[in-house]
């Protein structure tokens, strides 16, 4: 199998595994050897591996926390930083009723 196209296989793949960085890095190691690759060769390749799932992992992060403010503005739940709003608001009137 061309290294190439080993490269692509392994990057499309990334985006949908959830593999930790480690698990990633001894994939990437394991086919390294698997295909004979020099090592200058093997260190870039571990080395886009590692940005590709980087880059993959952060996209997916975003999209999950977009996806979850959007249930929750749909939901019409009060988020952690209205609730301390709102505390905040109730403390001052306290202090003021006070007075």
């Amino acid at each position: 199998m061309p290294l190439e196209m080993m490269k692509k296989i392994m990057l499309t793949g990334i985006g949908l595994a959830l593999k930790t960085r480690s698990e990633m890095e001894n994939m990437a190691r394991d086919m390294i050897k698997k295909s004979k690759m020099s090592e200058a060769e093997g260190r870039k390749f571990v080395a886009d591996v590692t940005k590709k799932y980087e880059q993959s992992r952060n996209e997916m992060e975003k999209t999950i926390r977009k996806g979850i403010a959007e249930y929750m503005a749909g939901a019409d739940i009060a988020s952690r930083k209205e609730l301390n709003a709102l505390k905040k608001e109730i403390n001052n009137l306290k202090k003021t009723r006070k007075k």
